[in-house]
């Protein structure tokens, strides 16, 4: 079992994961992480071994540099970090690398460490390539160990069948073991799958609030996720090819959304618009 470092009785904490590689496309899902580490100052409190979970000729370790001088080698593996919010609500944060091996103990050992904090509720986020068209909301479809809450999140339901990454076994680990479990994708457009995918990291941090009941400090993401449709609608424009395509998903997009869930959106949208105003 890994060591815990210098942590307080946490309050009411919630677990939010993301893991790099086959899980996060558009390294949309760990950008969230990396968000919320950056805008709580999340404090680290333990990292699992990498000699357990990695193959280090397929996931290397980094060699970093400062001034011309060697910094030292950062190892590939799942870091673990402790945040207090506003609202006195802890939230434990897990970043890491999609391992190359014994999925099992690695499960096994991250839901050890969660029961070990008194989490008793996980959110793991990804996202996935689709055929989605980059001018329109993100969808971010959703799965829950209890019924009826995909629902309450106003969530589309997510019906993949199919291999799975980290998350998808992770995510029945949790739910095994009674904890609370959701996982949220988000959808990235398969033609501008290069990273960074801030509209894409956006629409998850979104979902994240309404989890948590909490305002979320954007930062320069809003700004950053207009630049980059901006940025595709002008490749777009270049390629006539490429526009007709985005039209006909355009169409198709159009076509499924119901009125009544365009409603709900703009209503969610609206309720998330006065949440943040009155957080000043």
């Amino acid at each position: 079992m890994v060591e815990l470092e210098s942590v307080p009785e946490l309050v009411d904490p919630v677990l939010v994961a993301a893991f790099e590689g086959w899980n996060d496309a558009g390294e949309a899902a760990s950008g969230v992480i990396q968000h919320l580490e950056t805008i709580w100052d999340a404090v680290p409190i333990a990292e699992l071994d990498p000699d357990d979970y990695y193959d280090f000729q397929v996931t290397r370790p980094i060699v970093e540099m400062v001034d011309g001088e060697s910094r030292g080698i950062t190892w590939p593996t799942t870091r673990i970090s402790w945040a207090r919010l506003p609202t006195g609500r802890d939230v434990v944060l897990v970043h890491g690398i999609e391992p190359n091996m014994r999925w099992r103990s690695f499960c096994r050992e991250l839901v050890g460490l969660t029961i070990q904090l008194g989490v008793e509720k996980v959110v793991l986020l990804g996202a996935l390539l689709a055929d989605a068209p980059h001018t329109r909301p993100v969808p971010v479809t959703g799965a829950a160990s209890e019924a009826g809450l995909v629902t309450t999140l106003h969530l589309e339901p997510a019906r993949y069948e199919g291999p799975t990454g980290i998350l998808g076994v992770l995510q029945d680990a949790s739910a095994k073991a009674d904890l609370s479990t959701v996982s949220l994708w988000a959808a990235v457009p398969h033609y501008v799958a290069q990273p960074p995918s801030p509209k894409a990291t956006l629409a998850l941090l979104r979902r994240v609030e309404d989890l948590l009941d909490v305002t979320i400090p954007l930062g320069e993401l809003p700004e950053e996720a207009r630049a980059w449709e901006n940025g595709v609608n002008e490749l777009a424009e270049e390629d006539s090819e490429v526009a007709e395509y985005v039209r006909t998903l355009e169409e198709q997009k159009d076509a499924a959304e119901l009125p009544e869930a365009s409603g709900d959106a703009i209503a969610r949208e609206f309720e998330r618009y006065l949440r943040r105003r009155d957080a000043g």
